[in-house]
């Protein structure tokens, strides 16, 4: 038996996992133990809870390996500087002494990190991947293809960001790169932080925002921020970016270019910035087509694995699936960083132990839930520690009464089986609405959620039905393919409206789904799926004909998502959710104890 540990930490979205003879047992994200989103810090937490539930001890292990390589990643950031001196002075100040301290010395730093899990000095043998390697692996070993081609995107690994693989088996060959400074990701990044939205953590909000605008500044990009190839290769005009040796996306020059300075923060969102959006999301989509088209050439594959931060557009994935440059796409569920602590696992075990594949269907992420589960004891105890009022209830009574509840108009936040491992709940640590309501949105982002109105939410539907709803060629188990809504539930209105004006006219008859382009971000539930989640999929189909519900993170603004029952109470009391099922209880928030919610609602919200 060969035990490997996998570690994502130090640049964001910190993570553990652990391949047991190729099998992915365990894999999680630190910021779900410490509350911290995105957090960059060693994944203890994880580490603890991947051995736990592999039942390994730290000293049974064969091998822990790193995502990426610091010292290739300090060459690149040297020469950077050295290319720009003065220029960048301030920004080499500040990231010289973190890297002196701890990256240059990894190794070491890794090894006491270790050890303070361990309790003992001794550790396994470290091994290293690449970035990119480990991205790459990530997408294609837990694939349902025997061979495929996988492209990767993302700010920046080591020198890539983008890269081009050939998987086939056991091999995964590397095909070509693109280097930094020349970034997708990071194009796309310098317009998030224009928009006013945090860099790795607001993308997601500019893909929301951009069908409220339209792409007049697109020819704009193309002509003055990035050339784009026939092929899909690219180069940025450096002089509008400041990222190469500053401490900003942009500079005065890109400012000038489109005519407005960055957004602030908070402030009104004008219909420039949704414009912004809008073209770059247009421009994004073009050159990850290209760059795919091409790709199908060079291999002669017909399936296609994506991973990296940019696989989470799922916009630009449901333009490529619809293109049908590939027969199929499988994207890994977990593309960022955090993905990579399974990356470099299965690297490990198929390149340096020589371990052999197995393929399986759907796929071998186990639906993702590859994160803590709590049984009924724990979950009681929390809740009587808590002085909270439940009922418990046998499986199918729960789910029946849930799905009245939701027919109702009630929001019921829904905490099930083992965890999510990657950005998305999918079932297990959810919000959940019926779609129907015209109002669902705003009420859940604005009073739930405590995030912009614009926001849109994802649904959930049985995979066997998604056609009756979702223009879907295939499935979407994951959340990152965006499809249209079937003309059968669309509703055509004159749109006589811009910007969030658009807000208010339903575009199907499932409007608290439906983005304003008549699109849907869609989550398949099928075999793989919580069973749960099925289960109630289909009591709610049962009492109204529909077979899909609402369904976004079980979190509010600026935190992670919920991780145990204690996070999944609090955050239930902080918020005007109106029913909690966790496991088998039943929780109506009329009934908790004033003091509690109380408490919790003064609690101070952390920012995104």
């Amino acid at each position: 038996m060969t035990a490997i540990l996998g570690l994502s930490a130090y640049y964001h979205d910190s993570a553990a996992a652990l391949v047991v003879d190729g099998d992915i047992r365990a894999a999680a994200q630190e910021e779900r133990f410490s509350r911290l989103r995105h957090d960059a810090a060693f994944p203890r937490s994880a580490v603890r809870y991947c051995l736990e539930r592999g039942g390994f001890t730290l000293d049974q292990l064969d091998a822990v390996v790193f995502y990426d390589k610091p010292w290739i990643k300090f060459e690149r950031l040297l020469e950077s500087y050295l290319a720009k001196a003065p220029r960048g002075f301030a920004s080499f100040v500040a990231a010289m002494p973190v890297w002196l301290k701890e990256k240059l010395f990894l190794k070491s730093v890794l090894r006491e990190e270790l050890s303070k899990v361990s309790g003992a000095a001794a550790v396994p043998q470290l091994l290293f991947t690449e970035h990119h390697q480990a991205h790459a692996a990530s997408a294609f070993y837990p694939s349902p293809f025997s061979s495929a081609a996988v492209l990767c995107m993302d700010g920046v690994g080591e020198w890539a960001t983008t890269s081009s693989w050939h998987g086939n088996g056991e091999s995964l060959q590397g095909l070509w790169e693109i280097h930094w400074p020349h970034s997708l990701g990071l194009l796309y990044s310098a317009f998030t932080y224009y928009a006013g939205f945090r860099v790795n953590s607001g993308e997601y909000k500019l893909m929301g925002l951009a069908p409220y605008g339209e792409p007049r500044f697109a020819r704009l990009i193309r002509d003055e921020l990035i050339d784009i190839k026939p092929d899909g290769s690219f180069r940025l005009n450096l002089d509008y970016f400041d990222y190469v040796t500053g401490l900003r996306m942009t500079n005065q020059r890109f400012d000038a270019l489109f005519g407005a300075p960055p957004r602030r923060p908070e402030t009104t969102m004008t219909q420039h910035y949704m414009d912004m959006a809008a073209s770059v999301q247009a421009v994004t989509e073009e050159t990850v087509s290209r760059l795919a088209t091409t790709l199908h050439t060079e291999t002669g594959e017909n399936e296609l694995c994506l991973a990296g931060g940019v696989a989470l557009n799922c916009v630009a994935n449901g333009r490529l699936a619809r293109d049908r440059v590939f027969d199929s796409i499988w994207i890994q569920p977990a593309a960022g960083d955090a993905g990579g602590a399974l990356g470099a696992a299965l690297t490990a075990w198929h390149l340096y132990f020589s371990g052999a594949r197995t393929i399986r269907q759907p796929d071998a992420m186990s639906g993702a839930l590859l994160g803590p589960a709590y049984d009924g004891d724990a979950i009681e105890t929390c809740l009587r520690a808590e002085d909270a009022c439940f009922e418990r209830l046998e499986e199918t009574v729960l789910i029946d009464r849930v799905a009245a509840l939701l027919v109702s108009g009630a929001v019921v936040g829904w905490f099930q089986g083992a965890m999510e491992f990657g950005t998305r709940a999918l079932g297990a640590r959810s919000i959940l609405g019926d779609p129907r309501d015209p109002d669902m949105q705003s009420r859940i982002n604005l009073k739930i959620k405590y995030r912009e109105s614009f926001r849109p939410f994802a649904p959930v539907v049985l995979e066997e039905r998604a056609a009756d709803y979702f223009a879907l060629d295939g499935r979407s188990p994951y959340m990152l393919v965006v499809a249209p809504v079937a003309d059968a539930i669309r509703i055509d209105a004159p749109d006589t409206g811009k910007g969030l004006d658009r807000l208010q006219l339903p575009r199907s008859t499932l409007p608290a789904v439906t983005h304003v382009d008549y699109s849907a971000r869609v989550q398949t539930a099928g075999s793989n799926a919580e069973p749960r989640i099925r289960a109630l999929l289909e009591a709610f189909e049962r009492r109204t004909g529909i077979a899909v519900l609402v369904n976004t993170s079980f979190n509010v603004r600026g935190e992670p998502i919920v991780c145990t029952p204690h996070d999944a109470y609090r955050c239930f009391l902080r918020t005007e959710m109106d029913y909690l099922a966790i496991g088998d209880f039943l929780l109506d928030r009329r009934e908790q104890p004033a003091r509690a919610i109380a408490a919790a609602r003064a609690a101070t919200f952390a920012e995104d």
